[in-house]
């Protein structure tokens, strides 16, 4: 068991979210029970994942995609209204952590891909306006462009989309996860092969195609499932409590 103010102090303590200009408030977002005995991770704090809390006898959520989006409607209702219902009627916490998840260099969400990848990673830059949020390095071996979409499919479980650019085989890479796909020209600005995020855009393919970069959008979700087990990993492992993570899968 840890007390919810001693977890939130070591998280933040960790990921230093003051540190970051984010789209959300980041750390404890919705108050609970006080003594936390079980936690459950997930990427998003969705409806099915606060079922699945109540289900395991989970107390507490700890995600990356948290809720109170600056660009989102502020009014709660409807699918807002009953996921914060289910989270206070039931004295879940959730703890969210957007950016500073992504970022971190041992439990980051960039960290979590380049170990899952086996990327070899050379260093950080700030991009955005967010210190070191894009990584550089290098692929475990060059491959063709066949060879890589084969290679991140099989070790993310998932199908990427390859936008084929530049020199036949890929050694170089620069990566971030989720929809960081509008870096592909800080991408091509460090003189990589090849730039892997989460999603794409329109004109993600022509940048790609006329930069001479091949892109490879890895899925937003499949990019991101790392970090927060990652995370819960070290918090598993500083506290006496129960952590689990729940996929729930996302085509996205």
């Amino acid at each position: 068991m840890v007390q919810q103010q001693v977890l939130l102090s070591r998280l933040n303590e960790w990921l230093q979210p003051n540190m970051v200009r984010d789209f959300c408030p980041n750390g404890l977002q919705v108050e609970g029970c006080h003594e936390i005995k079980k936690i459950l991770c997930g990427v998003t704090a969705t409806q099915a994942l606060i079922d699945r809390a109540l289900e395991t006898g989970a107390d507490t959520l700890l995600v990356h995609h948290g809720y109170f989006w600056k660009s989102e409607n502020p009014s709660i209702v409807g699918m807002k209204r009953r996921r914060l219902a289910s989270l206070l009627v039931n004295n879940i916490n959730l703890f969210a952590y957007h950016l500073p998840l992504d970022i971190h260099p041992e439990f980051g969400n960039n960290a979590g891909l380049a170990r899952q990848l086996e990327l070899v990673v050379e260093g950080q830059i700030d991009a955005g306006g967010t210190p070191g949020l894009l990584w550089y390095g290098r692929l475990p071996r060059p491959m063709t462009h066949t060879d890589l979409n084969e290679y991140v499919s099989h070790r993310l479980s998932r199908a990427p989309l390859v936008v084929s650019g530049g020199k036949e085989k890929v050694e170089t890479v620069a990566w971030c996860t989720g929809g960081a796909q509008g870096f592909i020209d800080d991408a091509h600005a460090l003189g990589v092969d090849a730039y892997i995020s989460g999603e794409i855009s329109e004109q993600t393919t022509h940048s790609a195609r006329e930069q001479g970069i091949t892109y490879i959008a890895a899925g937003h979700h499949a990019s991101e499932r790392y970090g927060v087990q990652l995370l819960g990993e070290r918090v598993r492992k500083e506290f006496d409590v129960i952590v689990e993570y729940c996929e729930l899968a996302n085509p996205a």
